[in-house]
């Protein structure tokens, strides 16, 4: 599998990423204009790179598996990707943004995992339904934004967990 890197991409992550990530700073007071810069970075790198492609990654190892085998198998795999490790580094550039250099501990692992574990059953209905029903051309869209809305609750977990 060749892996893609295109513009539309790099936009939508750009801005979608940006645009969560701002509201849980400003959520919590935390509104900085070096993290929403740093954000739309990471965005429209990191994210915009290693997403589509994962989905993409998904479509052509469950290509031929159909029925609800299939369907649970592309979610279960999206999962994998927004795993607590995932979640850790997501906080973990936000600390980095923020200057945080003394929140940069083990602690981001424990949280990552705390938060997957408290948001499985809404991930995997969001990326049962991203993965089964929207087309793989819009799924890093369907995923950003839906991202956004869990990087409000990424920031937020810190304060929770």
């Amino acid at each position: 599998m060749k892996f893609r890197y295109r513009t539309s991409d790099v936009l939508r992550g750009v801005l979608i990423y940006a645009i969560g990530d701002t509201i849980a700073s400003i959520i919590l007071s935390d509104f900085s204009l070096v993290r929403m810069m740093g954000m739309m970075f990471i965005g429209g790198t990191v994210y915009a790179f290693e997403i589509p492609n994962w989905f993409r990654w998904i479509d052509a190892k469950t290509a031929g598996t159909i029925g609800p085998g299939g369907s649970l198998s592309r979610a279960g795999l999206a999962i994998l990707y927004f795993n607590p490790l995932w979640i850790a580094r997501h906080l973990l550039f936000i600390q980095i943004l923020e200057g945080s250099w003394s929140s940069i501990n083990w602690n981001l692992l424990r949280l990552g995992l705390y938060a997957f574990i408290a948001n499985v059953p809404v991930a995997f209905a969001a990326n049962y339904v991203i993965q089964n029903r929207v087309s793989l051309k819009w799924r890093f869209f369907a995923s950003a934004v839906f991202s956004s809305l869990m990087a409000i609750y990424y920031a937020l977990s810190q304060i929770i967990f």
